[in-house]
């Protein structure tokens, strides 16, 4: 028998979306229908978050209950109207065309591909080797609460206000805490993860009982904060805005407002509570690309911090 399915319209494309009913979600009973339903409520805010942006997907064929699959390539049976940018991966001598958002049809595709986390570059298609984006990620440490990720990104947005960057913070879905900076695409991943790498030691200054910069896991205090500036490395990357995570409560990495990071908990924000609050305040990365920062008073300070002896660790393989 032929799988149920239904058709979606999305602006001027039709999408078919095959067995709606699967359960993705069992604790909560979300389908993949739900699932679709929801990335259509917040369809401006993912479209923004990941326009062209080469892109990884999770993708949970059978559901959280069942296997998930980090997939690089575009699955098989694309719509031609769905658009790549071709990547070369150094370590495999390979090439990989992935998902290259510049419409919601897109993501509406890529769910009905089973696709729950949208995971892309923070560098875009005109030249993926430039990162035009410098992501700031607050990692908790298994003993970590959640009132540590609140403090230390107060320390962030004082050190990004004395730098004059504008922060563009979200939930990570899990545990965690990121904020996204608007950088212009003229320097390669190498000088974008030394920046950040200068202002995670920055914060590390100024709050060391909370933060570390250690690079190996060994070397962490468990109850410590990591400002992880390696997710500005070569093919890192890390849930989208807006992006569900393949958690069982079906948590969103959310923008939020610097006042609002004192007020929320990661659990505030799922499938469930997110279309509500977009229909309210909208998009609040919006402008993000209004807010423009050169990451060259950063150089300086990894210069600064070189000369004094503090390493550059080296880089993970992509």
């Amino acid at each position: 028998m032929a799988s149920p399915f239904v058709e979606i319209d999305v602006d001027d494309r039709v999408v078919k979306v095959t067995n709606p009913e699967r359960v993705y979600f069992p604790r909560l009973g979300l389908t993949k229908l739900d699932l679709v339903e929801y990335y259509l409520a917040v369809g401006p805010g993912i479209v923004n978050a990941l326009f062209e942006r080469p892109c990884m997907l999770h993708r949970f064929p059978k559901g959280l209950d069942g296997e998930k699959v980090h997939q690089k390539r575009l699955p098989a049976g694309a719509p031609d109207w769905v658009e790549t940018v071709r990547l070369f991966f150094p370590r495999w001598k390979r090439t990989a065309d992935e998902l290259c958002v510049t419409e919601l049809g897109s993501v509406i595709w890529a769910v009905q591909m089973s696709t729950v986390e949208f995971h892309p570059w923070n560098s875009r298609r005109e030249d993926t080797e430039k990162p035009d984006e410098w992501r700031i990620d607050l990692d908790p440490g298994p003993e970590c609460p959640w009132e540590t990720v609140q403090r230390v990104a107060g320390v962030v947005h004082e050190v990004l206000d004395d730098l004059g960057a504008v922060g563009f913070p979200k939930t990570s879905g899990g545990k965690g805490l990121h904020v996204y900076v608007r950088i212009p695409p003229a320097r390669g991943f190498s000088d974008v993860r030394r920046a950040a790498l200068a202002f995670a030691r920055e914060v590390e200054r100024r709050a060391p009982e909370d933060v570390t910069t250690a690079w190996w896991r060994k070397d962490r205090d468990p109850a410590h904060l990591f400002v992880d500036y390696n997710q500005n490395t070569r093919d890192h990357t890390i849930a989208s805005a807006y992006s569900v995570r393949g958690v069982p409560e079906a948590r969103v990495s959310t923008p939020v407002t610097w006042a609002e990071v004192t007020e929320v908990h990661p659990n505030d924000f799922t499938v469930l509570t997110v279309p509500e609050r977009f229909a309210k305040v909208g998009d609040l990365h919006a402008d993000i690309d209004d807010h423009v920062f050169d990451i060259a008073p950063l150089l300086e300070w990894a210069e600064r911090d070189e000369r004094a002896g503090d390493e550059v660790p080296p880089e993970p393989e992509d």
